[in-house]
């Protein structure tokens, strides 16, 4: 008899805005139409349903006791790094006997490079020159600066060889610059083309704020001739991206990133972080008492696991 492959847990945020969940799940359904061969499930750490810990007690109850989860997150910012491994280390005393693997973060990655490329031509007038257009990528944000550091490096890595004249960075929350600080950089630059590009895998609120502050910014700025792209989307090779951080974790073949994390190495201004316990976020969907799971309370502290 022939061990059945770990089934596939999905991580999401989780987002106030309804489609944006709704994606999330849609997604997560369309990756166990294409892998019928193992379990596929997926939950949220914060702020939608199902919350992560219903789907570990969903795979449980489907007699998987070995699984891979997969961060449905761009960069490894403090949910990557902290509280997915907390959660999934709380679930492990809610259903003793499972076991898992952890896998890497998607971007920045040429396969998602290649689907923001296709963003900024759907945007663009196909009779601009890609030399005149100036690129303004805007992630997320966090406190973490590792994490705000990879938005650059997807930024680099899409200028590299496509002709744009600039691909800038910008965030919508907790870092600096702003999506209007970013484009008035933009602007400083002498840009007269600009296509504000969100770095995001589905729509919600944030990015529908990256909108709505690039339309306000462009209504006050008519020199400068603005487009907005859309957001990356359940496109084929994000699916494929997924299965691939699957297959990684599967075969333990992972190559997280350690070198500028916070919580190994004393960053100035974040010394406080290193070593910093970690601990899993308190989802109001959780009553830790799914199926035949047990509480363990939200207090229990885990180490940052790498």
């Amino acid at each position: 008899m022939t061990t059945p492959p770990p089934a596939l847990l999905i991580a999401g945020h989780g987002t106030r805005d309804e489609a944006g969940a709704e994606a999330f799940r849609d997604f997560v359904r369309e990756l166990g139409r294409r892998h019928p061969e193992l379990p596929v499930a997926g939950g949220f750490i914060e702020l939608s349903p199902p919350p992560l810990g219903e789907a570990v007690a969903d795979l449980v109850e489907r007699g998987v006791r070995r699984f891979a989860a997969v961060p449905l997150m761009l960069v490894s910012a403090g949910h990557a790094k902290g509280d997915i491994p907390a959660a999934l280390s709380r679930e492990k005393e809610r259903h003793p006997g499972i076991s898992y693997t952890y896998g890497r973060p998607l971007g920045p990655h040429p396969s998602l490079l290649r689907v923001l490329e296709r963003r900024l031509a759907e945007a663009v007038d196909p009779s601009w020159d890609p030399a005149e257009v100036t690129v303004l990528l805007v992630g997320r944000g966090s406190t973490d600066p590792d994490a705000n550091a990879e938005v650059f490096k997807a930024a680099r890595l899409l200028w590299e060889g496509r002709g744009y004249a600039a691909v800038e960075t910008a965030f919508v929350s907790l870092a600096e610059p702003d999506v209007p600080g970013g484009l008035d950089r933009c602007a400083r630059l002498g840009a007269r083309r600009v296509v504000v590009l969100p770095y995001f895998l589905f729509t919600g609120i944030l990015p529908d704020r990256v909108r709505h502050q690039t339309e306000e910014w462009a209504a006050a700025h008519p020199e400068t001739e603005v487009r907005s792209a859309d957001v990356i989307g359940p496109e084929p090779e994000l699916l494929d991206l997924v299965w691939e951080r699957y297959e990684e974790a599967v075969k333990g073949d992972l190559r997280m990133n350690c070198d500028s994390c916070v919580y190994r190495i004393a960053l100035p201004g974040f010394e406080d972080k290193v070593g910093l316990p970690q601990q899993p976020h308190f989802h109001p969907d959780d009553d830790g008492h799914h199926h035949h799971g047990h509480h363990h309370g939200h207090g229990h502290a885990h180490s940052h696991a790498h």
